[in-house]
């Protein structure tokens, strides 16, 4: 075990000691394994222990190709998955379009206001009108009945086929960026194009989250698919490092989107 921590964050530990509980379930049970929504540092986490795994296989899925949040199938050799084993449900938000304006972080703090877990709700898509969001299809009866407002707008939700999925309006922008090191507030100053004494003032005001958890520390290193969250400024997508200047700085690619957080 202590040569798979090593090559995480000592923080993940505990997530780490789950994905082996979930694989050794399966090898004992010799059935599958539903994880919850995971995000993209989760879900790499996962897949890098799996595959240390001769007889273990798996299988992610968000409810469309390129999903951010997706739910993790693990299984053995016998088991053929299909799209129903992951259990999603998407639903559609039906609003006042004319009077009023949604955002992403109304729509997830209505939904999560009703006291499901962040793991039980996954992307939220707009097409700059329509919204739509995946849930556990476990929590979709719940979330029916709970969920009869974003804001102080009156909503009512409705069970849409993936089919009738909205085109995504909002896009990740890939580009390469040089730093010093991969502390946070180091990323986020060259990221948002801010100085670094700025980076930090928003870390320490508790206005960024890693991986949709607050924290405080401008020095924490971020690592691949690591997901920053920054109020008033979008979110930041942690990507593979290009390589290393003469200077020896680090050549990190990132992407970036513009969205109320």
């Amino acid at each position: 075990m202590m040569n798979i921590y090593q090559h995480f964050r000592e923080d993940e530990q505990s997530f780490i000691d789950q994905v082996v509980d979930w694989i050794l379930q399966v090898e004992n049970q010799y059935a599958p394994y539903l994880t919850n929504f995971l995000n993209p540092r989760q879900l790499f986490i996962v897949e890098a222990i799996v595959r240390q795994y001769d007889t273990i296989y798996y299988q992610a899925f968000g409810g469309y190709e390129g999903a951010e949040q997706q739910r993790i199938l693990i299984y053995p050799p016998y088991y053929e998955p299909t799209a129903e084993d992951f259990e999603i449900t998407l639903f559609e938000i039906n609003y006042p379009t004319k009077f009023s304006e949604l955002s992403h972080g109304q729509v997830m703090g209505s939904v999560l206001g009703t006291g499901i877990s962040r793991g039980n709700l996954g992307d939220i898509l707009t097409d700059g009108q329509r919204w739509q969001f995946f849930v556990d299809a476990r929590m979709k009866d719940f979330i029916l009945m709970n969920v009869d407002h974003v804001g102080r707008i009156n909503v009512h939700l409705e069970e849409k086929s993936f089919e009738n999925l909205v085109q995504e309006m909002d896009k990740w922008e890939l580009e390469e960026i040089i730093v010093s090191s991969l502390r946070m507030d180091v990323i986020l100053a060259r990221a948002l194009n801010v100085s670094r004494n700025r980076a930090k003032t928003l870390i320490k005001d508790q206005k960024v989250k890693l991986n949709w958890v607050e924290v405080e520390r401008p020095d924490i290193e971020v690592e691949e698919y690591d997901i920053l969250s920054i109020r008033g400024f979008g979110r930041v997508k942690i990507g593979a490092q290009q390589g290393i200047t003469r200077k020896d700085n680090l050549v990190l690619k990132i992407g970036i989107i513009d969205r109320n957080t």
